[in-house]
Protein backbone atom coordinates (compact mmCIF):
# COMPACT_ATOMS: atom_id res chain seq x y z
CA UNK A 1 0.00 0.00 0.00
CA UNK A 2 1.23 3.45 -0.84
CA UNK A 3 1.13 5.56 2.32
CA UNK A 4 2.14 8.62 0.31
CA UNK A 5 -1.40 8.99 -1.07
CA UNK A 6 -2.28 11.69 1.42
CA UNK A 7 -2.26 12.89 4.95
CA UNK A 8 -4.28 11.25 7.68
CA UNK A 9 -5.61 12.19 11.09
CA UNK A 10 -5.42 9.66 13.93
CA UNK A 11 -7.57 10.26 17.00
CA UNK A 12 -6.92 7.93 19.93
CA UNK A 13 -7.99 7.84 23.54
CA UNK A 14 -8.95 5.54 26.35
CA UNK A 15 -12.54 4.32 26.03
CA UNK A 16 -14.88 7.03 27.30
CA UNK A 17 -12.53 10.00 26.83
CA UNK A 18 -14.64 11.44 24.00
CA UNK A 19 -12.67 10.56 20.87
CA UNK A 20 -15.75 9.58 18.85
CA UNK A 21 -17.47 12.87 19.71
CA UNK A 22 -14.38 14.83 18.65
CA UNK A 23 -14.02 12.81 15.43
CA UNK A 24 -17.67 13.55 14.54
CA UNK A 25 -17.04 17.27 15.16
CA UNK A 26 -13.95 17.22 12.93
CA UNK A 27 -15.87 15.44 10.16
CA UNK A 28 -18.59 18.12 10.30
CA UNK A 29 -16.05 20.97 10.22
CA UNK A 30 -13.47 19.61 7.76
CA UNK A 31 -14.90 18.67 4.32
CA UNK A 32 -11.54 17.18 3.26
CA UNK A 33 -11.78 14.40 5.85
CA UNK A 34 -13.55 11.05 5.54
CA UNK A 35 -14.13 8.53 8.31
CA UNK A 36 -12.11 5.33 8.10
CA UNK A 37 -14.53 2.62 9.23
CA UNK A 38 -12.67 0.10 11.37
CA UNK A 39 -13.44 -3.60 11.43
CA UNK A 40 -14.21 -5.39 14.69
CA UNK A 41 -15.18 -8.82 15.90
CA UNK A 42 -17.02 -7.46 18.95
CA UNK A 43 -20.79 -7.56 19.16
CA UNK A 44 -22.66 -4.67 17.60
CA UNK A 45 -24.33 -2.30 20.07
CA UNK A 46 -28.02 -1.55 19.47
CA UNK A 47 -27.36 1.97 18.16
CA UNK A 48 -24.49 1.01 15.80
CA UNK A 49 -24.79 0.55 12.05
CA UNK A 50 -22.69 -2.05 10.21
CA UNK A 51 -20.51 -0.36 7.58
CA UNK A 52 -20.98 3.09 9.17
CA UNK A 53 -19.76 2.75 12.76
CA UNK A 54 -17.73 -0.43 12.18
CA UNK A 55 -17.50 -3.34 9.79
CA UNK A 56 -18.79 -6.07 12.11
CA UNK A 57 -17.28 -9.43 11.23
CA UNK A 58 -16.88 -12.71 13.06
CA UNK A 59 -13.66 -13.64 14.82
CA UNK A 60 -13.15 -16.33 12.16
CA UNK A 61 -13.61 -13.83 9.32
CA UNK A 62 -11.27 -11.39 11.06
CA UNK A 63 -8.61 -14.10 11.30
CA UNK A 64 -9.09 -15.02 7.62
CA UNK A 65 -8.56 -11.37 6.66
CA UNK A 66 -5.44 -11.15 8.83
CA UNK A 67 -4.08 -14.22 7.04
CA UNK A 68 -4.95 -12.65 3.66
CA UNK A 69 -3.03 -9.45 4.58
CA UNK A 70 -6.14 -7.26 4.22
CA UNK A 71 -5.35 -5.03 7.23
CA UNK A 72 -3.10 -1.98 7.51
CA UNK A 73 -3.00 -2.69 11.25
CA UNK A 74 -4.98 -4.83 13.67
CA UNK A 75 -4.99 -5.70 17.33
CA UNK A 76 -6.63 -8.07 19.76
CA UNK A 77 -7.79 -5.33 22.16
CA UNK A 78 -9.47 -7.71 24.60
CA UNK A 79 -9.29 -11.53 24.49
CA UNK A 80 -11.17 -12.66 21.38
CA UNK A 81 -12.10 -9.05 20.50
CA UNK A 82 -10.25 -7.78 17.42
CA UNK A 83 -10.15 -4.30 15.86
CA UNK A 84 -8.35 -3.23 12.70
CA UNK A 85 -8.07 -0.95 9.68
CA UNK A 86 -8.84 -2.56 6.34
CA UNK A 87 -6.67 -1.51 3.41
CA UNK A 88 -9.71 -1.14 1.15
CA UNK A 89 -11.06 1.59 3.47
CA UNK A 90 -8.03 3.78 2.86
CA UNK A 91 -8.09 3.18 -0.89
CA UNK A 92 -11.79 4.19 -0.93
CA UNK A 93 -11.07 7.46 0.91
CA UNK A 94 -8.00 8.38 -1.13
CA UNK A 95 -9.94 7.63 -4.33
CA UNK A 96 -12.48 10.26 -3.15
CA UNK A 97 -9.59 12.74 -2.85
CA UNK A 98 -9.97 13.00 0.92
CA UNK A 99 -7.83 12.36 4.00
CA UNK A 100 -8.81 9.49 6.29
CA UNK A 101 -9.57 10.21 9.92
CA UNK A 102 -9.18 7.28 12.29
CA UNK A 103 -11.07 6.76 15.56
CA UNK A 104 -8.88 4.06 17.10
CA UNK A 105 -7.61 2.77 20.41
CA UNK A 106 -4.25 3.94 21.70
CA UNK A 107 -2.13 1.02 20.46
CA UNK A 108 -3.79 1.13 17.03
CA UNK A 109 -3.15 4.87 16.89
CA UNK A 110 0.54 4.43 17.61
CA UNK A 111 0.74 1.64 15.01
CA UNK A 112 -0.85 3.92 12.39
CA UNK A 113 1.44 6.80 13.38
CA UNK A 114 4.44 4.56 12.75
CA UNK A 115 3.06 3.34 9.40
CA UNK A 116 2.20 6.82 8.05
CA UNK A 117 5.08 8.74 9.65
CA UNK A 118 5.11 12.45 8.77
CA UNK A 119 1.87 12.08 6.75
CA UNK A 120 -0.05 11.49 10.00
CA UNK A 121 -1.19 13.78 12.78
CA UNK A 122 -1.79 11.63 15.87
CA UNK A 123 -3.98 13.30 18.50
CA UNK A 124 -4.44 11.80 21.96
CA UNK A 125 -7.70 12.70 23.71
CA UNK A 126 -7.29 12.63 27.49
CA UNK A 127 -10.04 12.72 30.09
CA UNK A 128 -9.69 15.33 32.85
CA UNK A 129 -9.16 12.43 35.31
CA UNK A 130 -9.59 8.68 35.68
CA UNK A 131 -12.57 9.36 37.97
CA UNK A 132 -14.26 11.46 35.28
CA UNK A 133 -13.59 8.75 32.71
CA UNK A 134 -15.09 6.07 34.97
CA UNK A 135 -18.21 8.20 35.47
CA UNK A 136 -18.59 8.74 31.69
CA UNK A 137 -18.34 4.99 31.08
CA UNK A 138 -20.86 4.29 33.85
CA UNK A 139 -23.31 6.81 32.34
CA UNK A 140 -23.17 5.04 28.97
CA UNK A 141 -25.03 2.14 30.55
CA UNK A 142 -23.21 -0.37 28.34
CA UNK A 143 -20.77 -1.77 30.90
CA UNK A 144 -21.04 -4.49 33.50
CA UNK A 145 -19.12 -3.88 36.75
CA UNK A 146 -16.45 -6.28 35.45
CA UNK A 147 -16.12 -4.65 32.01
CA UNK A 148 -16.09 -1.20 33.62
CA UNK A 149 -13.22 -2.21 35.92
CA UNK A 150 -11.33 -3.67 32.94
CA UNK A 151 -11.78 -0.50 30.85
CA UNK A 152 -10.73 1.80 33.70
CA UNK A 153 -7.59 -0.27 34.38
CA UNK A 154 -6.73 -0.24 30.66
CA UNK A 155 -7.32 3.52 30.51
CA UNK A 156 -4.86 4.16 33.33
CA UNK A 157 -2.18 2.34 31.32
CA UNK A 158 -3.16 4.06 28.04
CA UNK A 159 -2.76 7.52 29.61
CA UNK A 160 0.96 6.79 29.96
CA UNK A 161 1.17 6.60 26.12
CA UNK A 162 0.02 10.22 25.58
CA UNK A 163 3.57 11.66 25.19
CA UNK A 164 4.12 9.40 22.14
CA UNK A 165 1.41 11.26 20.19
CA UNK A 166 1.88 14.51 18.24
CA UNK A 167 -0.65 16.38 20.39
CA UNK A 168 -2.73 15.83 23.51
CA UNK A 169 -6.16 17.43 23.90
CA UNK A 170 -7.67 17.29 27.38
CA UNK A 171 -11.42 16.83 27.09
CA UNK A 172 -12.53 18.66 30.22
CA UNK A 173 -14.69 21.14 28.25
CA UNK A 174 -16.12 19.69 25.04
CA UNK A 175 -16.37 22.95 23.08
CA UNK A 176 -12.79 23.93 23.94
CA UNK A 177 -11.52 20.41 23.15
CA UNK A 178 -13.31 20.41 19.77
CA UNK A 179 -11.86 23.81 18.90
CA UNK A 180 -8.34 22.78 19.90
CA UNK A 181 -8.55 19.55 17.87
CA UNK A 182 -9.89 21.45 14.87
CA UNK A 183 -7.09 24.06 15.09
CA UNK A 184 -4.44 21.34 15.17
CA UNK A 185 -6.01 19.54 12.18
CA UNK A 186 -6.26 22.80 10.19
CA UNK A 187 -2.57 23.56 10.82
CA UNK A 188 -1.53 20.05 9.80
CA UNK A 189 -3.58 19.93 6.60
CA UNK A 190 -2.64 23.42 5.38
Amino acid sequence: MNTQDGKCIIVSAPSGAGKTTLVRHLLEQEPGLAFSVSATSRARRSYEVDGKDYHFITTEEFQRRIDADEFVEWEEVYPGQFYGTLKHELHRIWKEGKHPIFDVDVVGGLDLKEIFGPNALAIFIAPPSIGALEERLRQRGTETPESLAKRVAKAALELTYAPRFDATVINDDLDRACEEARRRVDEFLS
